[in-house]
């Protein structure tokens, strides 16, 4: 059974253009509404963070000095958790028909996209009935009434392994999205890579310490976001405050509307408008790893009067692989901050978190309790 909820797309409530402000279902309360992204009185409220760039191409271990980036790495992961990515080899040309390419897809006729919805019918021997899977076009998953729901679309798709990609639910519409889609898997890996293997020189190890432990087939996923425009932005998330189910999150911005913001020192601030960067955030799984030296950022995102784009890529550890903090960063002074657990299992309770609007980490009461530390905010796993 599938909620009655879970049908309805955002866009095409937006499109409909009768909407004075949104349905109640997605109004927030009073007290958790974010500063609206449009106006001038509201703009000058809002403060721009000034977020670290971090050069990947000087990353690599065998171009000897460079010039301080793996410092200036680490410093970006425990200050901020997230960093922009210049040196990513991938031309703006390509960036740009990556994110018209998403928004073409967005803009096909309803029928087109309901082709690869996320409801689909249920494993239940025949017996009928439609089950929500993470896979596919539609919205997040939707649990009980009283849950508010963000004001964004989305298509999500295993895109690594290869062989476990579930090629039904891959639009054919735009005729250039999978092949897009293909070189960007390839590309912003190389990125992950590049950055797992600094991250892991950062604090003196080798670079293939946190690689060992997610594995060489990481489970790897792509989340096309689609933030319709909203009549009344100060009223709801587009995406609601949540830290990533990932080792780390690679994602390409929107080049022409802000909208991400980031929780630092209990204020929200927001993310500048990238042009040929990328964005880095350091995930859920590597702040277990790293027994909270690098701790994952909890993030959301604003509406506004404008339609928003982004693509983000999840990198996760290979099922059967242990999650748990690394045995080297543990001692008398640092005990352990988190417990064990399947990265399978993790990744199976993101789901739950999510629609309940809790932290993963938190959910699953991940956290050693007589080492916790409280987080800056409730938060859910997948981004922007």
């Amino acid at each position: 059974m599938v909620h009655p909820a879970q049908g309805q797309m955002v866009q095409d409530l937006a499109a409909a253009g009768e909407l004075g402000a949104p349905p109640s279902r997605y109004v927030l309360r009073e007290k958790d509404r974010p500063v609206a992204a449009t106006g001038a009185v509201q703009a000058a409220e809002r403060e721009l963070a000034a977020i670290p760039t971090i050069d990947v191409s000087r990353l690599a271990a065998e171009s000897g000095d460079d010039g301080g980036e793996a410092a200036k790495l680490r410093s970006a992961l425990q200050s901020w958790g997230l960093f922009a990515v210049t040196g990513h080899g991938m031309p703006e040309p390509f960036l740009d028909e990556i994110l018209a390419a998403t928004r073409e897809f967005f803009h096909l006729p309803p029928e087109e996209k309901e082709r690869y919805s996320n409801v689909v019918a249920a494993d239940d021997g025949g017996g009928g009935g439609e089950r929500f899977q993470p896979e596919g076009y539609g919205i997040d998953r939707v649990d009980t009434d009283e849950q508010i729901l963000d004001w964004c679309d989305r298509l999500y798709l295993q895109v690594q392994p290869e062989e476990e990609r579930r090629l039904e639910f891959w639009p054919e519409h735009p005729a250039a999205l999978r092949g897009l889609l293909e070189e960007y898997t390839r590309r912003s890996e190389r990125v992950f890579r590049r950055v797992l293997a600094a991250t892991a020189r950062s604090l003196g190890f080798e670079e293939e310490f946190f690689a060992d432990k997610v594995g060489e087939k990481v489970a790897t996923y792509a989340r096309f976001t689609y933030y319709p425009p909203c009549p009344r932005p100060e009223l709801v998330y587009g995406l609601k405050p949540h830290t990533d189910n990932s080792v780390l999150t690679v994602l390409l911005l929107d080049k022409h509307v802000g909208g991400l913001q980031l929780l630092k020192d209990g204020r929200w601030l927001d993310i500048p408008v990238l042009t040929n960067e990328l964005l880095v955030v350091a995930g859920d799984e590597i702040e277990i790893m790293s027994n909270g030296v690098f701790m994952a950022p909890v993030h959301r995102v604003v509406t506004s009067e404008r339609e928003r784009m982004s693509v983000v890529m999840f990198y996760q550890p290979e099922p059967h692989k242990e999650l748990a903090p690394s045995e080297e960063l543990v001692g008398e002074e640092r005990p352990a901050m988190y417990k064990k657990l399947k990265a399978k299992a993790f990744g199976d309770g993101f789901w739950d978190a999510f629609a309940a609007g809790e932290r993963t980490i938190d959910f699953l009461k991940v956290k050693v309790e007589h080492q916790q530390q409280q987080p800056e905010e409730a938060a859910v796993s997948t981004s922007a």
